[in-house]
């Protein structure tokens, strides 16, 4: 195999990526604060002290629901290339192809809905 430029570029380009996502870390491990505790420990509200419950916790239903509102969101997001190629499109095929896919974020929702994942649960007293 014969280095040339193009090689020399590639390498150059590579430890160019690498550089740029570990010296940030170097950076943040040298130069941030390491105290434990006090003010550090204490929750960030736009630069002011915290009143009331700053600490309140949220259910983890919550982070599952934000979680499949992404995983759709994300596959409607899909749907936009496809209906900007549907006017190019000869024939039912791109037709076929959007509702194979919208057919399967629907089962996938009734498969969901049967699991009980979007049932909410009642909040437990101590």
């Amino acid at each position: 195999m014969v280095f040339n430029w193009f090689h020399f570029g590639i390498i150059l380009f590579l430890l160019a990526g690498i550089g740029f996502a570990v010296f940030p870390i170097i950076v943040a491990l040298l130069f941030s604060p390491k105290a434990k505790g006090g003010a550090f420990a204490q929750p960030y509200e736009c630069g002011m002290t915290p009143q009331g419950g700053a600490w309140s916790r949220i259910g983890i239903t919550y982070y599952l629901y934000a979680l499949l509102f992404l995983a759709f969101d994300v596959d409607v997001l899909y749907l936009f290339p496809a209906a900007v190629f549907y006017k190019d499109s000869i024939g039912f095929a791109a037709f076929w192809e959007v509702f194979i896919f919208v057919f399967v974020l629907v089962v996938a929702g009734f498969y969901f809905y049967r699991k009980g994942v979007f049932t909410w649960p009642r909040k437990i007293k101590m």
